[in-house]
C-alpha cells in the first residue's frame, strides 16, 4: 500500500524549474529519507505533498486523496525547518493548542509530551528551552493527533549526536506502529537510518532506492560517496 504517489511532478517558480518531472511512491509504514544539498528542492517537494505549494503539472496523492484535500488535515502532520511554536506559551500549552484543533484533550497532550521526552519541561516557557528542545515541541505538536503520514523538514538540524540518535529511534518506533514518515536532511549520514532514500539535486530525482540498493548501484559502501558518484557521473538509480 502506498501512502504517497508523485507522478511526473513539475514545479516552475519565477520562470525557474524547481522540481523537474519527479515521480516516486512512498510505502505505508516506512521511513523515507529525502536527501540532498540546500537548494535541491526538498522543502518545495514537502510543501507540494502537504498541499500548500502550487504545481505546474503532474499529480500528487496522499492516502488515496489529492494533495491539499481538506479531509487530509486530520491525517497529515508537518513540521517546517523553523519550529511552528509560540515562545511565550509553555510546552504543554503549545501542544494543547494543536490538540484542540483536532478535538483532543489532556491525555493526548500528555502522551505527545512523553513521546518526545519533554515531560520534565512540560510547564516551561518555550523561549527558555534549548534549540533541540524547541524542535521536539514542534514535533510533539505534529504528533499529538497521531497522523497517518508525518512530513518532517530537517528535524535534526542543530541537535547533538545523542538527541539525533534518540529522534531517529522515535521515527523507527512510529513507523513500526504504522505511521509513514518522510524526513528531509542534507546530511547523508542519516540516510543509513531510512528504509528508502530519495536523493534530490537541482530539482531532479537522482535516486529512489534502499540504502543497500544505492550502495549496490553505485559500487561503494559509503553513502556520501554514492551520492557524489551519482552527481559526477550523471547516473540515475531509479
Amino acid at each position: 500500500m502506498q501512502s504517497i504517489t508523485v507522478d511526473d511532478l513539475v514545479v516552475v517558480r519565477g520562470g525557474v524549474s524547481v522540481l523537474d518531472h519527479i515521480s516516486f511512491k512512498v510505502p505505508a509504514g516506512s521511513v523515507t529519507g529525502l536527501l540532498g544539498p540546500s537548494g535541491s528542492g526538498k522543502t518545495t517537494l514537502l510543501r507540494v505533498i502537504v498541499g500548500v505549494q502550487r504545481i505546474t503539472s503532474g499529480a500528487v496523492t496522499l492516502l488515496g486523496r489529492p494533495a491539499g484535500d481538506a479531509r487530509l488535515r486530520h491525517e497529515v502532520g508537518y513540521t517546517t525547518q523553523a519550529p511552528s511554536v509560540y515562545p511565550d506559551l509553555t510546552v504543554a500549552e503549545n501542544i494543547r493548542t494543536h490538540a484542540t484543533l483536532h478535538g483532543l484533550g489532556r491525555d493526548a497532550v500528555d502522551e505527545a509530551i512523553t513521546v518526545v521526552g519533554l515531560a520534565e519541561q512540560a510547564d516551561r516557557l518555550v523561549r527558555t528551552l534549548s534549540g533541540g528542545q524547541v524542535n521536539r515541541v514542534s514535533l510533539a505538536c505534529a504528533l499529538v493527533f497521531k497522523p497517518a503520514l508525518l512530513l518532517l523538514d530537517e528535524p535534526t538540524v542543530g541537535l547533538d549526536p545523542v538527541l539525533r540518535r534518540d529522534l531517529w529511534a522515535l521515527f523507527a518506533s512510529l513507523a513500526a506502529d504504522g505511521t509513514t514518515l518522510v524526513v528531509s536532511s542534507h546530511v547523508m549520514e542519516e540516510a543509513r537510518r531510512c528504509d528508502r532514500l530519495l536523493l534530490l539535486r537541482e530539482g531532479r530525482l537522482l535516486a529512489d532506492h534502499t540504502p543497500e540498493g544505492l550502495r549496490a548501484v553505485t559500487g561503494t559502501p559509503d553513502l556520501d560517496e554514492a551520492f557524489l558518484r551519482l552527481v559526477e557521473h550523471g547516473e540515475e538509480a531509479a
